[in-house]
């Protein structure tokens, strides 16, 4: 392993502790950060039933967790290629289901008038297609997770427990423990080859 490597591999396991320092002593709660407008958000909460408005503040904090994991395996795709190959990585180190997937979701946020929503083209794929370039980009990604088979069981069990959380449905108790071990196993993975 190269020295750089090895920095990275540092700097990537210092945010790991981060991370997990935050979780069991947060310095700052998302819920005080104002939101634009309150006044309008608030009136169009409290048309909701409680149940409903319970259940959000609930599901809200796994979706915090799974913005921050997704964004944070994202970042690690592209700086991980990027310093590799250079900016223009993504024409010849993603696998076409990933190109294929990303062309749609641009033409359809185009098609419909939509701001796009980045120019980074990884950015455009699901969060399955992230296990896809990794699993294409193995040489380079094996250098900094510990284990193929194990990031693509990590990464199936992710993908699963993104559904609901996604897709404003509700995480049952069991679900919730599989939710936290599984990004433990995501950290675990980026302690490397041992």
């Amino acid at each position: 392993m190269t020295v750089e490597n090895q920095v990275e591999l540092f700097i990537l396991k210092c945010a790991a502790l981060k991370i997990a320092a935050d979780e069991l002593n947060p310095t700052k709660d998302f819920a005080d950060t104002p939101a634009p407008d309150e006044q309008t958000i608030k009136s169009s909460i409290s048309q909701f039933s409680e149940d409903v408005r319970t259940n959000a503040v609930r599901m809200a904090e796994h979706y915090k967790l799974f913005y921050m994991l997704e964004n944070d395996i994202r970042k690690l795709i592209d700086e991980t290629l990027t310093e590799e190959f250079g900016p223009v990585w993504w024409e010849e180190h993603s696998p076409p289901s990933a190109k294929e997937e990303c062309r749609i979701n641009q033409q359809r946020e185009q098609e419909a008038g939509f701001t796009p929503r980045s120019d980074n083209e990884l950015d455009y794929v699901t969060f399955g297609h992230l296990g896809d370039i990794i699993r294409h980009n193995w040489p380079l990604f094996g250098g900094i997770l510990s284990n193929q088979k194990a990031m693509g069981r990590v990464m199936y069990s992710l993908n699963n427990l993104r559904g609901p959380i996604a897709h404003c449905g509700l995480l049952a108790e069991d679900e919730v423990d599989r939710l936290r071990l599984t990004v433990k196993d995501w950290f675990r993975l980026l302690e490397g080859p041992k």
